[in-house]
Order: structure tokens, then C-alpha cells, then sequence
């Protein structure tokens, strides 16, 4: 018995080492993960696909909330390595009609295996562009919040889409006071329920607000120096209560304590869509150029980066927001190309080298 369990652990080993050596070549273009082919299924139907992806957020594995901007006609297959159009193009918010989507399956939700189980399609109406879909970590009911630039507005749902609570901003009308966004682009939160907007494409500042949404603050204004921005698409909070801003167009990102008081900044990374703030307090960022996920320390020093541009499945074009879930499954909204993507981690991949759970501040802090 003993020599027969030894002749199976060497052919055991043989097989290993012979499957080892017979693989040859690839790119490792998915870095620590691998992608979970075909998810999710195709809800818009034969011929359609998803529009631009703005946003993700996995509540959970089984609910993965999806914020898109309608359906499109199939892309045509890349023959070249340039994608062969922009799903970003189109949007209600664009001038020409030709460019506006089917505007149906805007907000929708899948279970781990892509099956579509919900779509908010009682809400189209008030979406024009949409960007990022956000949960408060402290909130136990778990609403909703979704962020709509080209609407100008930030919404407050409950957990099952049937009732809107809040909304800040006006529908479609841009402005830069207390009760107004031009473009919003993201949210984080404070433990006790204030929270920060990042205002965004046409206005270039940050606005802090209390639970019940009455403003508080604002810090910010156009420029290159401290404390001004170009761009502010993105934001997240560390353990110290730091807020992290994506100021885009200057290739940075800006830090402050929660009152706007400027403390530092991460220079030449060079076009950052969204950041992450992970439970063992890394920094990762989406950039647009590159389209790679990098990861940093709270000094700002690069830890780590993975991603490659293109349209083949796995390839990256516009990571415009990503999440993961509690088996540390990681999706993307991929924004230019429209699709969303789902990613495993590989067997055996480096835990460093994953994008961690999602951060929340300490309540005591």
C-alpha cells in the first residue's frame, strides 16, 4: 500500500511539472485574476449590448448593481488593436440624437452567475448620464445612492429600487451653490453619516453635507496649485479620516483632512478615473491612460499594477469604477468599451496582490 500511494505521488508530481513546462507564452494580462467568461448575461437582447458602464457595486455576490447608460447596438469586433468604437459616446446627454442609446436596463442587478434579477426600469426617467453606484457602509438598511452627471443630480433609493428618498441637485440644471452639482461625479462617507460629493467635471470642488443632506462645506476651485482641481472625478476616506480626491486632468490625487485643509498630493499618475480605499489601507486607482489598477501605499509609493488595454475579454478600456465581493471576486465597469467584467482570483495568487475588501472608518474614529 505504501509503495502504491509513493508511485501515485510521483506520477502525481510528473503531471505537474510536465503541465508547468508545456506551458508557454501569455502576458499574464490579468495580473492575479482570471476572468469568469460571459458574465453577466446579455440583458438587452439579441443584437444590443450594454451601453457605457458608469458604475458597480457588489452588495454582495449575488447582488451585483450595475449602473449603465441604456443599450446599444453590438459593437463590431476590433480587427486592429484601437477598439472600434466608443460606448461612452453615447448618452442621453449628448447633443445629437443619433448618439442617445436605447434607454432601458439602466440600473440592474445580477447574481454570481450573471443572471439579471432586477431593473430599476421605473426610475429611467431621472437618469441622463449615468456614473457611479455607492452604498453608505454604515447605513444598515442598506439604500442605494447613485450618482448621475448629466442629470446634475445624486439619488438616495431604498434598498429595492420602490421608493426614492433623497435627491440633491436639480434635474438638469447645473449650478455651483449650496442646492446645486454641475456634473457630479462620486460619494464617500464619514461614520456618522456625513458625506462628501466630488462636483466634478464642470465644477472643481468637493462638498461635504450632514446625514440628512444639509450642506455643510465646500473646498476648491479651478487651477494646478494645492487645493485646486481639474476634473474631480473620484473619492475615499482612510483610516484617519484623510479624504482622498481624483483630481484627473491635473494627473493626481489630492489629499485633505475632512475639513478641506490641504495635506499632500500623489503627482504623475496620469489620468485617474476612481479610487479605492482597501481594508488594509491601500490606495488603488483606476487610471484612463494606462488602463491599469495600481495599488499604493499611504505614502504614495506604487506597490503594484496590472491591466492591459484593449477589448478582448480581459482587456481594459476606461476603468470607471470597480468592486469586489466577499469571495473576492473583483468587476469593472469598463466604460468606453460598455460591458461589465467579473475577474476570480487565480489559484494561488499573491493576497497582496488582490484589491482588498472595501474600507470603512472605525466608528470610533
Amino acid at each position: 500500500m505504501h509503495r502504491a500511494r509513493m508511485t501515485l505521488l510521483v506520477f502525481i508530481l510528473a503531471a505537474i511539472s510536465i503541465t508547468a513546462y508545456s506551458q508557454k507564452g501569455g502576458e499574464n494580462e490579468t495580473g492575479p485574476y482570471d476572468l469568469v467568461p460571459n458574465w453577466p448575461q446579455n440583458a438587452c437582447g439579441d443584437g444590443f449590448q450594454i451601453g457605457s458602464v458608469g458604475g458597480v457595486w457588489a452588495e454582495s455576490v449575488d447582488r451585483v448593481f450595475v449602473y449603465a447608460r441604456g443599450c446599444l447596438p453590438v459593437l463590431p469586433p476590433a480587427t486592429g488593436i484601437v477598439p472600434t468604437r466608443n460606448a461612452s459616446q453615447y448618452s442621453l446627454a449628448a447633443e445629437d440624437p443619433k448618439m442617445w442609446p436605447r434607454w432601458d436596463h439602466v440600473l440592474m442587478i445580477f447574481d454570481r452567475n450573471g443572471k439579471l434579477v432586477e431593473s430599476w426600469e421605473q426610475h429611467n426617467k431621472l437618469f441622463v448620464r449615468p456614473h457611479r453606484v455607492v452604498f453608505n457602509p454604515y447605513d444598515p438598511e442598506r439604500n442605494v445612492w447613485l450618482v448621475d452627471d448629466g442629470a446634475h443630480s445624486v439619488y438616495k433609493f431604498t434598498r429595492d429600487g420602490k421608493k426614492l428618498l433623497m435627491t440633491l441637485g436639480e434635474f438638469r440644471v447645473p449650478g455651483n451653490d449650496q442646492t446645486h452639482f454641475a456634473r457630479p461625479t462620486d460619494i464617500a462617507w464619514l461614520p456618522n453619516g456625513d458625506f462628501f460629493v466630488s462636483d466634478g467635471y464642470t465644477n472643481t470642488r468637493v462638498v461635504k453635507f450632514n446625514k440628512d443632506g444639509k450642506y455643510l462645506l465646500e473646498w476648491g476651485k479651478p487651477g494646478k496649485g494645492p487645493s485646486e482641481f481639474n476634473t474631480v472625478h473620484g473619492i475615499a476616506i482612510d483610516n484617519q479620516r484623510r479624504v482622498y480626491v481624483c483630481d484627473r486632468a491635473n494627473s493626481r490625487v489630492q489629499i485633505f483632512d475632512e475639513n478641506g485643509k490641504y495635506l499632500d498630493e500623489w503627482d504623475n499618475i496620469r489620468y485617474p478615473y476612481y479610487i479605492y480605499m482597501s481594508k488594509d489601507q491601500h490606495l488603488w486607482v483606476g487610471d484612463g491612460y494606462t488602463n491599469k489598477i495600481l495599488q499604493y501605499d499611504l505614502n504614495g509609493k506604487m506597490l503594484f499594477s496590472w491591466g492591459t488595454f484593449g477589448q478582448f475579454p480581459g482587456g481594459i478600456w476606461g476603468p470607471h469604477q470597480f468592486s469586489v465581493d466577499e469571495e473576492n471576486n473583483f468587476y469593472i465597469a469598463d466604460v468606453h468599451i460598455g460591458r461589465i467584467q467579473k475577474f476570480r482570483p487565480k489559484p494561488g495568487a499573491n493576497p497582496a496582490e488582490l484589491v482588498g475588501q472595501r474600507f470603512e472608518v472605525p466608528a470610533s474614529r
